[in-house]
């Protein structure tokens, strides 16, 4: 049976996240007359305890239920252990017992370093390995066996690096555009021909909505949700910059040794500081240096030849550089986290864009006065 032909129930695990979030919204603007969404937060139902799932699925008895939860990606081993592996497990099973579908959200952190990665690609499971990328793997490969030993009915979504808007964390990819318009970054802290796939977070809600009603083609399966085309970092980071209109970084790339140098002295102060009593604490994402230096592009073609039919392919990270940028600097200006930034010109900077990018969707905007670029000589 289709999920538009009857009202059904979604249980998000999650919902408070970029990802999601986007879900929950995409299900209750979207589908709002087929769909009951229900969102609970961790203290309505926590992943770390058995009796509030049990609890709480009793009660309300999904239709679906969709895992978007994750524990920070700089967790302890218990935390990690226990939210995004025995939290997503528990999860399965309750769809066993239900007899339901299971979406789970992965990450590329399963996967090696490497060009157009296909979806057998994967890590060995190694006790080297981050908290997180072990907590999602382990995820993977017990969902694999669930499904082949017990039936279970899921498909693992395995997503990149993530792109959009209403992420109220700076991290991801949103703080490396904090640290260009913060003019915290001097250098380049990548190599030339570094790349990375990148994935649409508003894009995936209607791939998720398309595997609830095909779930013939897609259970058991594992998909990478990326654009196809990957970019190389160095002109992401050199784009915002433009886009900006700010002075750093330099386009001077910074060697690994040194990267590792640094990091190594930050390590330090952090020590220090914490000795003195000051809370200070890494960002999660450097954990991760040397992945700036190391390409992992993930292949799409599985997607692509799916039934899934991408409704705007056009959208990639690129051309929604001008509508992120504008978003998170007008918040982060209204937080007092930043310089103030000239509105005006950067309006006009986000339409030389568009000229150089999509002059027909610019040409458009103007013709429908969605924006009036010109000025007025009504005085003459």
């Amino acid at each position: 049976m289709h999920i538009s032909e009857k009202k059904i129930r979604i249980i998000i695990i999650g919902g408070s996240g970029m990802i999601g979030g986007a879900i929950v919204h995409y299900f209750n603007k979207c589908c709002l007359a087929n769909i009951e969404v229900l969102s609970p937060n961790s203290k309505m139902l926590s992943l770390k305890s058995v009796d509030d799932m049990r609890q709480y699925f009793q009660r309300w008895r999904p239709d679906y239920i969709i895992n978007s939860a994750i524990a920070a990606i700089d967790s302890d081993p218990e935390l990690a252990y226990t939210v995004n592996y025995l939290g997503c497990i528990n999860l399965a099973r309750v769809a066993l017992s239900l007899q339901i579908p299971y979406i789970h959200i992965s990450s590329a952190a399963v996967l090696p370093d490497g060009n157009d990665l296909d979806e057998n690609s994967r890590l060995e499971l190694d006790a080297k390995l981050t908290n997180y990328a072990k907590s999602k793997l382990m995820s993977e490969m017990t969902l694999e066996h669930l499904h082949e030993q017990e039936g279970l009915d899921y498909t693992a979504i395995r997503l990149a690096i993530v792109y959009g808007k209403h992420d109220y964390k700076i991290q991801g990819i949103h703080r490396l555009l904090y640290s260009i318009a913060d003019q915290a970054m001097g250098f380049l802290f990548t190599g030339k021909d570094v790349r990375h796939s990148y994935t649409n977070a508003k894009k995936l809600p209607c791939f998720i909505h398309h595997t609830l009603q095909n779930r013939e083609e897609f259970n058991g399966e594992v998909y990478h949700f990326v654009d196809p085309e990957p970019v190389r970092m160095a002109e992401l980071i050199l784009t915002i910059k433009d886009y900006l209109g700010v002075a750093k970084p330099i386009k001077l790339f910074v060697p690994l040794a040194a990267a590792r140098m640094g990091l190594g002295g930050i390590n330090l102060l952090l020590k220090i500081l914490v000795r003195l009593g000051i809370e200070a604490k890494m960002p999660a994402e450097l954990l991760f240096l040397d992945q700036f230096y190391q390409t992992q592009t993930l292949s799409s073609a599985k997607l692509q030849a799916s039934s899934y039919h991408d409704p705007k392919p056009e959208e990639t990270i690129i051309s929604k550089l001008p509508e992120m940028i504008e978003y998170y600097i007008a918040r982060w200006e209204h937080l007092n986290l930043i310089s103030d930034f000239n509105r005006d010109d950067l309006n006009k900077k986000g339409q030389v864009f568009d000229f150089h990018k999509k002059p027909a969707e610019l040409l458009q905007d103007i013709h429908s006065k969605r924006i009036y670029p010109f000025d007025d000589f009504e005085n003459l």
